[in-house]
């Protein structure tokens, strides 16, 4: 069977805060390792009002006192954003206090805008040409060696290595991952178009070295069940306008259900929305499995991540729980 992870995006509701969204997510981390999944994961943004994880290394810390066997993580860290040691320290402290348990999910973009970014790095030079050399220079501080120190070297650092990914929507992190030895997350789920090729890539450059000795795929998809296809619909409702909001740069908090249908969308918005979100996976356990099923065998991947975008708690548990009962994982790994 396929391993099943979970990227939560501490999602804040209208009418909630982003305390409550930490809250939420720091449940649901609970809900996600008492079901089995294999990971869970939270991403860097930055001034978006519907997602609440902008300080990943801190959330990640925890989650993961809140859990005790669930790998936690980030997916990802946006690196131009940071100084490679900064990242190093963090995750090498953190891979301390939780050792075997944290995973560092690296991505090339900033994440936000360009005005944010430029605030975040306080240099017009967003980084974003000089990511190869970033992720190679944050691992060679923290990899266990027999080698004289590094210089600077952070403490902790050498030995404290989490387990490092390359995270991507096109073909150039694919590339690079492949070519560092390193496992690769394709986000399937906002970037469906280049799958297939950026897989592809990876397979085909993929070194083996000392921290990977085989290619490793994760495919992050967008899901959402619901006790019938119906409902699944209508819940997914809020996603979907959130979908128009990020193309249309009028972001809000994840509006409810109700408020989403009431929505007037114009006939051009409705087909946006449609070409958008034609790859998610939503409905009923048994059209949810099916998708699911069709995704591995269309990439081979050997690890889904699901995203759940809903307004509330309640509906993002009930559907990992679905998932979960539906794939048998609880069952599995008891």
């Amino acid at each position: 069977m396929t391993t099943l992870s979970v990227l939560d995006l501490a999602t804040v509701a209208k009418g909630s805060t982003p305390a409550d969204a930490l809250a939420d997510t720091t449940r649901l981390a609970g809900v996600v390792e008492s079901l089995g999944y294999h990971r869970m994961w939270v991403a860097e943004h930055h001034g978006m009002p519907s997602v609440a994880s902008s300080a990943p290394a801190v959330l990640i810390g925890h989650l993961a006192d809140a859990t005790t066997t669930l790998r936690v993580g980030a997916g990802g860290v946006m690196l131009p954003n940071h100084a490679p040691m900064v990242i190093a320290e963090q995750f090498a402290t953190l891979e301390a206090l939780h050792p075997g348990r944290i995973d560092l999910g690296l991505g090339r973009a900033p994440g936000t805008d360009p005005a944010t970014a430029r605030a975040l790095r306080r240099s017009g030079d967003l980084g974003a040409e000089h990511f190869p050399e970033d992720v190679v220079e944050l691992i060679t501080y923290l990899v266990d060696s027999d080698g004289p120190p590094t210089q600077p070297a952070p403490i902790p650092g050498r030995g404290y290595l989490p387990q490092v990914w390359l995270l991507g929507s096109s073909t150039f992190s694919a590339q690079l991952a492949g070519l560092l030895g390193l496992p690769f997350s394709f986000a399937f789920h906002f970037a469906p178009d280049l799958v297939d090729q950026a897989i592809a890539l990876y397979r085909s450059n993929f070194r083996p070295t000392g921290l990977l000795a085989e290619p490793y795929v994760m495919v992050a998809a967008s899901v959402l069940c619901a006790d019938s296809d119906d409902e699944a619909r209508w819940l997914s409702g809020p996603s979907a306008l959130t979908v128009l909001q990020l193309r249309s740069g009028k972001l809000t908090s994840v509006v409810s259900p109700e408020e989403a249908a009431a929505y007037p969308y114009t006939d051009q918005e409705r087909a946006l929305i449609e070409a958008a979100t034609a790859s998610h996976i939503v409905g009923d356990p048994v059209t949810v499995q099916a998708g699911l099923d069709a995704l591995v065998a269309r990439t081979g991947a050997d690890e889904v991540m699901l995203s759940t975008r809903a307004h509330s708690f309640d509906v993002r548990a009930r559907s990992l729980t679905l998932v979960a009962e539906r794939f048998a994982m609880a069952a599995a790994t008891a």
